[in-house]
């Protein structure tokens, strides 16, 4: 079950003294001190916003309220936030299973209390939203950094015009096992790597975001393994473990990453077909993405991103690469392009 945030690693009194702090009531658990989610509010300009998020949305200082995007999970805004742009994720209840939109909005936090380059930041979130924006069809509402209205899903599949050349893909590459990277060496895995919910700023920087499937693993356990019996997540990246029901571990992030990379080379959709088939043949008979009469894989360079892939989508994850060894496998490329 995707893990809250737990108070103590985002609430930082002896830093913050004088911060005055909100509450928010956790569906999933009660921390130690109390019955509620307790968190310092967030101000955008100083070093709070760079160590923590806020349980409190001061409603009144949203201004120019847009609809940006619309899905499964919910809405998108872009607004207007103490002058600064933000997007803001109204999330919605599923009604066919009201525990696991919970479980989702509160896994939406997991990365909450961390700050990286490569990972989307989460200014505030609370299930608590006036009338005239929350609605009984929705949890909560998650308020985070603005990073554009792109995605890597349209980069690679809507702008076919504009070339991905490989010192583009490999960048982006690069960007997207930093920031997993990052989150591993915090004991969080992401579960639904995809184009999709990797969003590209202006300036070409890829950032992870929708943790909705996330979950912490436990520092304390003897092994990395973290045993879920329904992962979530997206069919077509989906580890073959996880298709099993077994235990996950970061490992299953870089499976993914190896589709995404994949899609990222050869701008095509990794497979065509029923999707039982598809989920039947990855676990039983290995079925991959084509990389065989592929022209981006025939030069010296992409014959060492095949390797690269095959290491990536292993169907044994022990032999998959870490995030650490990733980076520097695609640093080499890099360098010989």
């Amino acid at each position: 079950m995707p893990s809250p945030v737990p108070p103590t690693r985002v609430l930082f009194k002896d830093i913050f003294p004088s911060v005055n702090i909100g509450t928010c009531s956790s569906p999933l658990s009660k921390p130690s001190f109390g019955s509620t989610l307790q968190v310092p509010a967030q101000r955008l300009q100083g070093k709070v916003t760079s160590r923590l998020w806020s349980s409190v949305i001061y409603w009144k200082e949203l201004h120019c309220v847009q609809p940006i995007g619309s899905g499964g999970f919910g809405s998108v805004y872009k607004a207007k936030y103490l002058g600064e742009i933000v997007a803001l994720k109204k999330v919605k209840k599923c009604t066919k299973n009201k525990l696991a939109s919970r479980q989702s909005f509160w896994a939406e936090l997991n990365a909450a209390h961390l700050r990286h380059r490569n990972v989307v930041r989460v200014i505030a979130a609370t299930t608590c939203m006036p009338a005239d924006f929350g609605d009984e069809s929705s949890i909560g509402t998650i308020m985070m950094e603005y990073v554009g209205s792109r995605n890597l899903q349209q980069v690679i599949y809507s702008c076919v015009e504009d070339a991905l050349e490989p010192d583009r893909w490999l960048g982006h590459s690069l960007d997207i096992s930093r920031g997993l990277q990052f989150l591993h060496s915090h004991m969080i895995v992401h579960l639904d790597i995809k184009p999709a919910n990797v969003l590209v700023s202006s300036e070409g920087v890829c950032k992870i975001a929708d943790f909705g499937c996330s979950v912490q693993l436990d520092k304390r356990q003897a092994s990395d393994v973290f045993p879920l019996s329904n992962t979530g997540g997206t069919y077509t990246h989906t580890a073959p473990e996880l298709l099993k029901g077994e235990g996950i571990t970061a490992k299953s992030d870089i499976f993914s990453f190896g589709i995404t990379m994949w899609q990222l080379m050869t701008r095509e959709q990794p497979y065509m077909g029923d999707r039982q088939y598809v989920l039947y043949a990855v676990v039983a008979q290995n079925l991959r993405p084509k990389v065989e009469d592929q022209a981006v894989f025939q030069s010296e360079h992409g014959k060492l991103c095949k390797t690269l892939l095959s290491r990536c989508w292993a169907a044994d994850a022990r032999s998959r690469f870490s995030a650490q060894e990733l980076i520097t496998q695609l640093e080499n490329l890099h360098t010989q392009l």
